[in-house]
């Protein structure tokens, strides 16, 4: 038997077993949150849509950093391919059950040279996946760019380091707001903006790879690390709050929509009860939160940047801060794992710092002997702890949680039950959190399909389906965990258990399309 024909025969077997399958109690459902709580899975447009040079798009810098080899040869020029097979992935995500789902809009598919014409076939294919999705009564919650900025842009004058960029995006979201925003009421400017500054202007590990020694995790060809980070991070704070006020002025009236912003979130816990790391653990909160939080909630930086950054942190003028201050509908979290953080001070006596350096801490990774190498431990879940903070610290606004899942090795192994054991104990944990009176309105697994990640490509997997990349159909199969998210979106008080041999379970992920 081929090993594409042993991996269809494990999938129907799997089928058959499942109806028979032992579930134990868990204390929770669907019905113990709030019926206007939204449950989905998310995507972006770079990871899963594949399609990279047809109908008109034109490369982003995650194209260009790909293809400059940062992942040893990989791209997402097909990944997942769900620009043709959308349909089949919007039929699954209905079966699954899910609420909501969490897509990004890809800004050189739509609007191919960063500003000017439409293109008429990506304006096509998103109006066909919005009808789609809502035909199976699916909400679609929208992010405007996620990490994938036109190259154009970049090329023509640096991208989110220059201010030009402010009128660009705002345009770009106004044609958002015009041709989809009579069917969306849900959407995001930017995805991870922290993390989108440091990554791509500190330390180079993502797009658009700037970085200045003795900073960075790999060299880059430019950049300066001392100052870029915080320079594009004022810039999207200010694309941010103009798009926002363009949708406030020109469509919220008759369209009803929110518009938010999406950070990446650790829960920060001090190592010890030593002084300096409860403080440490504060000033991580004030970096990678309050960076963006405090501007649009009080109108400035938090006075801990300010101090240790001094005048490389961009000073918002009287105006600036009037139009970022309340800028926000909602803010949306990536949140994965707690982190323990020590105090590291020593580092402000350095006469070149960049932000980690201004930041004056350390993260050590929670976990233990119980986590399997390469996962996210379950020991210490942080959604309640980060959902609090910003109940305490931001006056309880809106908030939703964008992605939230478990990594594990690309395998076809699909009885991943340490993604159930994950989503069980992080909904429950976000559980508490409404229950606490926290201010949250939704959740969204990351990811509904395995994909092209930011970090490895293919050597990681989020999906709670597999996305068989050696058949040329990409075939999508469920795993335990898909099925598991149906049935607490069902209702139901269980956990779904596996319990099959492993010579049924296991398959090879490399197998051909006979």
């Amino acid at each position: 038997m081929s090993p594409a024909k042993q991996f269809r025969y494990v999938f129907r077997v799997m089928m058959l077993v499942l109806p028979a399958l032992v579930f134990g109690a868990q204390d929770f459902s669907r019905t113990d949150f709030p019926d206007t709580f939204v449950f989905g899975s998310g995507s972006s447009a770079y990871q899963v849509e594949g399609a990279a040079f047809e109908d008109g798009r034109t490369p982003t810098i995650w194209d260009t950093f790909a293809h400059a080899g940062e992942y040893g040869g990989a791209t997402a020029d097909v990944t997942c391919d769900a620009y043709h097979k959308y349909k089949e992935d919007v039929k699954l995500m209905a079966d699954t059950g899910l609420e909501g789902y969490r897509f990004s809009i890809s800004w050189s598919r739509l609007i191919p040279n960063g500003r000017g014409p439409v293109n008429p076939k990506g304006l096509q294919y998103y109006n066909y996946l919005i009808d789609d999705l809502l035909s199976h009564g699916i909400e679609p919650h929208i992010t405007l760019c996620h990490s994938d900025l036109p190259q154009a842009l970049e090329d023509e004058y640096g991208g989110w380091m220059s201010r030009k960029i402010i009128d660009d995006f705002t345009a770009y979201a106004d044609v958002c707001f015009k041709e989809f925003g009579d069917r969306v009421l849900q959407w995001t400017t930017l995805n991870e903006a922290n993390v989108f500054a440091l990554g791509g202007y500190d330390n180079g590990f993502s797009p658009p790879n700037h970085c200045s020694p003795p900073f960075g995790f790999r060299p880059c060809s430019k950049g300066n690390s001392s100052t870029e980070p915080y320079i594009a991070a004022h810039n999207l704070l200010l694309a941010h709050s103009a798009v926002v006020r363009l949708y406030r002025r020109k469509y919220k009236t008759t369209q009803h929509g929110f518009v938010g912003l999406n950070l990446f979130a650790f829960w920060s816990l001090p190592y010890t009860n030593k002084t300096t790391d409860i403080i440490a653990a504060q000033r991580a909160n004030d970096f990678y939160l309050g960076w963006f939080a405090s501007p649009l909630i009080f109108g400035d930086y938090p006075d801990v940047m300010k101090r240790n950054a001094g005048s490389r942190l961009p000073k918002f003028t009287r105006q600036e801060s009037a139009q970022v201050k309340g800028a926000v509908d909602f803010i949306a979290l990536n949140h994965y794992m707690t982190v323990h953080v020590t105090d590291s001070s020593s580092s402000l006596e350095t006469d070149i710092r960049d932000f980690s350096a201004d930041a004056a801490f350390q993260f050590i990774l929670a976990g233990g002997a119980t986590t399997p190498p390469g996962m996210y431990p379950v020991t210490e879940p942080g959604l309640q702890g980060v959902l609090e903070y910003f109940k305490q610290a931001y006056g309880n606004p809106p908030m939703y949680i964008h992605e939230n899942g478990q990594m594990t090795p690309r395998t076809a192994i699909l009885n991943d039950t340490t993604r159930v054991d994950y989503l069980q104990v992080y909904i429950g944990n976000l559980l508490d959190a409404v229950r606490n009176g926290s201010n949250v309105k939704g959740y969204f697994t990351w990811s509904f399909l395995d994909c092209f990640e930011l970090l490895d490509a293919y050597g990681s997997a989020f999906g709670l389906y597999y996305v068989d990349l050696d058949d040329k159909n990409l075939q999508r199969y469920p795993k335990l965990s898909a099925h598991w998210y149906a049935n607490f979106l069902k209702g139901s008080k269980h956990s779904a258990i596996l319990e099959i041999e492993d010579k049924v379970l296991h398959s090879s992920q490399s197998h051909s399309s006979s």
